[in-house]
């Protein structure tokens, strides 16, 4: 086994996994690199890890969840949990260039994210300490106390995306450390050093051998077998819904629980009576930011018809105004998507459009000149005259793409939003409280945001409806996740 020092540069190094509190290589000894979106360069060589080193970590995990770990008390997760958002607030720069370079996200809006990933964790801190069961009166003859308990459900496997390294690694692991659990974190193969990094600043923090570990590898050779593991006692994963059917297919051996926050192709409701010096933006950076890879971007736009074109033509200038490149440039609006997979899979997207017969209003281009030609970047765009049952108003593009449909009455564009297999979120926009109340019902979603979007907090739960999977993150229901309940009855007389 390799230990290293914390905290190497992020500089085309080796980078080991983590596992049992030990920097390792993969037991096969293959690596695999990770290069950044914006200018294709080799960043960093990482292990590939395979079952074997599964094994290991899922090991690893089990001795500390039976061993030092289960012997620590509500406030001393508590205690470790603040030490632990402390530090990445230290550490926040390094952690927000690692995203950055690694997956593209711009380096402004890493920053942003400081509030939500802190609150995160010491909300987690606080919750440690608040997880109790109940005193139940029974009806039982004699004289018997009834209650229930709640303890941790063990060994967790969390399998995460690419497009939030820090947020997704943090919704994971917090839960697992207030409740008492230990996870086996698979980071995306794509986006890998950032969770690395958060695997060194736990340990500096003090978190017990085993109790965090992180194999990088590939989904088929990592992540397959991390969610089928007769050892691993649930399943926490977020990524697209083919992926996550698969994970329910190979959890079925044990009946490992399972949460799973999947994809999705989330309506914004633009009402006649919108504030459009708000609107317009904000439903542009519902699909934009990120360059549109985030499961909530809200991709079927649909207006009134009576400022439909208005507001098209805004969306579409604010479009063209935004500043695309590298994301280490504080002054970037859109970085990179975050492969030349990926950037394929929109392009294609973009040419189903037009051969669908949408018209084409702003974007729709790869950028390929000058500072462009090495990365992977595609300018924002706005598709106008689509209907429902084109591709690019279907399917989920993880592109910065927006389909704007108008719509004549309220009943049908709810009826038009909620005919779709995904329900994770959605947007609307009016100025009516009537009108916000009656469509928050109604829509099918996890989310529904009004006259806003992305807003998460901690302390509010965020999930999908049907096909967009089932669990949740965030509140009270998230650290139930990772508890089982337990009855007890005492017969006292």
């Amino acid at each position: 086994m390799t230990v290293v020092p914390i905290r190497q540069p992020i500089d085309g190094r080796r980078r080991p996994m983590f596992i049992g509190g030990l920097w390792v290589d993969a037991a096969s000894g293959q690596t695999f690199e990770t290069r950044n979106p914006a200018t294709g360069e080799v960043i960093a060589t990482v292990p590939r890890g395979g079952r074997q080193d599964i094994e290991r970590a899922v090991a690893a995990a089990r001795n500390a969840f039976v061993g030092p770990w289960s012997r620590f008390k509500p406030h001393e997760r508590q205690k470790l949990l603040l030490r632990i958002a402390d530090l990445f607030e230290r550490h926040w720069e390094e952690i927000c260039i690692s995203d950055t370079t690694d997956m593209g996200l711009p380096i402004a809006r890493a920053r942003g994210n400081a509030n939500r990933v802190l609150g995160m964790l010491r909300y987690y801190a606080g919750m440690a300490t608040a997880l109790h069961g109940e005193t139940i009166e029974n009806s039982l003859p004699g004289d018997i106390v009834s209650f229930t308990r709640k303890e941790p459900v063990g060994v967790v496997g969390a399998i995460i995306p690419w497009n939030a390294p820090t947020a997704a690694s943090v919704w994971k692991i917090g839960p697992a450390l207030a409740t008492g659990c230990t996870v086996v974190l698979k980071p995306s193969e794509e986006a890998p050093l950032t969770p690395l990094l958060i695997a060194e600043l736990m340990a500096e923090a003090g978190v017990p051998d085993g109790v965090v570990n992180v194999v990088t590898g590939t989904g088929a050779e990592a992540g397959a077998p991390l969610a089928e593991h007769m050892g691993v006692d649930k399943i926490v994963f977020t990524g697209s819904t083919l992926t996550g059917q698969s994970i329910v297919r190979a959890s079925a051996g044990n009946l490992k629980r399972v949460s799973l926050e999947l994809g999705g192709k989330s309506p914004v409701i633009v009402c006649a009576d919108a504030d459009l010096e708000r609107a317009v933006p904000v439903a542009a950076m519902s699909v934009f930011a990120n360059s549109g890879q985030i499961c909530i971007a809200g991709s079927r736009l649909f207006v009134a018809r009576s400022i439909h074109d208005e507001f098209v033509e805004r969306l579409s200038a604010y479009a063209a105004s935004l500043r695309i490149g590298n994301g280490i440039d504080p002054e970037t609006e859109i970085g990179p998507l975050i492969s030349q997979r990926q950037l394929d899979r929109v392009e294609g997207y973009l040419r189903a459009g037009s051969e669908e017969g949408a018209r084409l209003v702003a974007g729709g281009t790869r950028l390929s000149d000058g500072a462009f030609a090495a990365g992977n970047f595609i300018a924002p765009t706005v598709f106008a005259g689509v209907s429902d049952t084109m591709r690019i108003a279907r399917e989920e593009i993880f592109g910065p793409v927006i389909s704007a449909l108008p719509f004549d009455t309220l009943d049908e564009a709810v009826r038009r939003a909620n005919d779709t297999p995904y329900g994770l979120a959605a947007g609307v926009f009016t100025r009516d409280l009537a009108t916000a109340h009656q469509l928050s019902r109604r829509l099918q979603a996890g989310s529904v945001w009004v006259n806003t979007y992305h807003a998460i907090d901690p302390a509010v739960p965020f999930g999908g409806y049907k096909m967009s999977g089932y669990g949740r993150e965030g509140g009270g229901e998230h650290l139930g996740e990772y508890l089982n309940t337990k009855g007890v009855f005492i017969r006292i007389d």
